[in-house]
């Protein structure tokens, strides 16, 4: 299993954004030192993330690491040009030298729609299109490609090229069925973001991704799963639960204000961190066992990414945290799952 850590880049009132951006660099940086296997960054448009370029900012992260592979999660495909994207994260693959890879989605929240001047009603069709021909964008240089909201492609050549002979495309999603089918459809492996509740009751939605890749004849090896997951260790379970709480109950609460949602309380959060919640929080030891327990009920899980910065947390307890998934959290998995070493 791989492991690795997602982050949206929010920003804090206590920390101006230009010390903030520093910080996330010295972030990616150390998960490469720590032996950690990819970092992702988010897309937002909203005031309290810096994520809006996230390509811009792998970019950065290239040139400051050797192995580590760097991610978005996710590229909001639906509000975007797929040949812009494309020639994004092809200039980032030569720039990390073959070490570039793509989380696209939908996104869960909807800004971006008229900020490009989107229509909201368009949502589905926005994404089915533009999946369609960035995917079209990775297999041919010179497209040949026609749709209902870009104009069409006529073989006009498309470059850079990236280093690697096929950039890795994710399908990130949520809790939609046809998101799951189409994924496995479509044979792209499967970024599952699963924020709340219980991992175990996704294993229906995750069957249905790999019975629609069986149906389309997909290569096995094509169909893999990821899980983005709310998560955080510290060098104690008590620490990393106490640490974690205010910056999670304060950021999930905002967000309820918007979707109509009540506060987060303590006995919830407490709920999420019990052996089948969703919150990935404690000792390394801990957040391990839970870990492989996910694994056997989803069927296998081929990566893991722990999404750390909805918390808030100061930067120096990131960067701990960071070490910890390096040093005592990844060689328990390591060892449990050799073959998927």
């Amino acid at each position: 299993m791989q492991i690795g850590i997602d982050s949206f880049a929010a920003i804090s009132p206590t920390i101006a954004p230009v010390d903030r951006m520093a910080n996330l660099l010295e972030e990616i940086s150390a998960a490469d030192v720590a032996g950690l296997d990819h970092f992702g960054l988010g897309e937002h448009h909203r005031a309290e993330y810096l994520d809006s370029a996230p390509a811009v900012i792998l970019a950065a992260a290239a040139a400051l690491t050797k192995t580590i592979r760097l991610t978005s999660a996710v590229t909001v495909l639906s509000a975007a040009d797929p040949v812009r994207v494309f020639q994004e994260f092809a200039t980032l693959d030569l720039l990390s030298k073959g070490r570039a890879e793509m989380v696209v989605g939908r996104g869960s929240f909807i800004e971006s729609f008229p900020l490009f001047g989107l229509d909201t009603r368009d949502y589905d069709s926005l994404f089915e299109e533009k999946l369609d021909l960035l995917l079209t964008l990775r297999d041919e240089p010179r497209p040949h490609w026609s749709g209902r909201h870009r104009p069409a492609l006529s073989g006009q050549p498309v470059f850079p090229r990236p280093m690697q002979p096929s950039i890795p495309i994710w399908l990130g999603v949520g809790g939609t069925p046809a998101s799951f089918a189409r994924a496995g459809a479509l044979g792209l492996p499967l970024m599952v973001a699963i924020i709340g509740g219980e991992p175990h009751r996704f294993r229906p939605l995750i069957d249905l991704y790999y019975e629609a890749g069986s149906r389309a004849r997909q290569p096995k090896e094509k169909l893999k799963l990821g899980i983005h997951a709310l998560g955080y260790v510290a060098d104690t379970y008590e620490q990393a639960a106490d640490e974690f709480f205010p910056g999670y109950a304060e950021a999930f609460t905002k967000i309820g204000q918007e979707r109509g949602w009540p506060p987060v309380t303590r006995r919830q959060f407490d709920a999420l961190l019990g052996p089948t919640g969703a919150l990935m929080v404690g000792s390394p030891e801990s957040v391990a066992e839970k870990v492989l327990s996910m694994h056997e009920s989803l069927g296998g899980v081929a990566r893991l990414s722990f999404q750390m910065s909805v918390a808030n947390l100061p930067h120096r307890k990131l960067l701990r945290s960071t070490e910890l998934l390096g040093s005592r959290l990844a060689p328990i998995i390591r060892k449990a799952l050799p073959e998927q070493a």
